[in-house]
């Protein structure tokens, strides 16, 4: 059984989808907590990404969501074919850059 992910340093599930999705969603905060949660459980059925994902431990701005879908593509190893995605961040150009690389990645899949 799948899960589905919902990367966002300040937002809850309820404020971007419906308030009965909540209990569907796995929470992380920061992109090390989602590349860590999906190294143990592997890849989601579906994730919600944030891009602006506010300051680290040491003051300094944190990786992003466009960082996070990065890892994906490049690095994670993982067959993205039948992931599916939303990006719910308020940043518009993060935004399509999120939803431009992994569109254009499982597209780039699905013709191998």
């Amino acid at each position: 059984m799948g899960y589905k992910l919902f990367l966002d340093d300040i937002r809850t599930v309820e404020m971007v989808y419906d308030k009965s999705l909540q209990n569907e969603f796995v929470i992380v905060r920061t992109y090390e907590a989602f590349v860590a949660y999906i190294k143990k459980h592997g890849l989601p059925d579906f994730i919600s990404f944030d891009n602006d994902l506010g300051l680290d431990a040491t003051g300094e701005v944190a990786p992003d969501g466009y960082a996070a879908a990065k890892w994906l593509v490049y690095t994670s190893g993982l067959d993205l074919k039948k992931l599916k995605f939303n990006v719910h961040s308020a940043n518009p150009v993060a935004s399509k850059q999120i939803k431009g690389l992994l569109d254009n990645y499982i597209r780039y899949l699905e013709e191998e």
